[in-house]
């Protein structure tokens, strides 16, 4: 633990935002997970899905949790499999 009251502060922060990121984090992760299932079913739902995923990927990416390279590489391999 730090001694410096900046760095303690510093670790607190810290924590606190990788709690807030893990939760963006796993909401995109479900929202692929989903648009993934529904395509592999033939769902009907399956385009509202894949529209769902896409906007929490724009979001991580937006609040810097993906890199914009790996958000539009997510984004164009759903577009892909939805479009099979």
């Amino acid at each position: 633990m730090p001694n410096i009251k900046s760095a303690k502060k510093r670790v607190l922060v810290a924590k606190k935002k990788e709690d807030q990121n893990k939760v963006v984090r796993s909401s995109m992760r479900n929202a692929i997970r989903q648009a993934k299932s529904a395509i592999k079913e033939n769902a009907e739902n399956k385009g509202d899905l894949v529209v769902r995923a896409i906007s929490s990927i724009d979001k991580a990416a937006k609040k810097n949790i993906l890199h914009k390279a790996n958000a539009d590489r997510k984004k164009s391999r759903l577009q892909k499999m939805l479009n099979k």
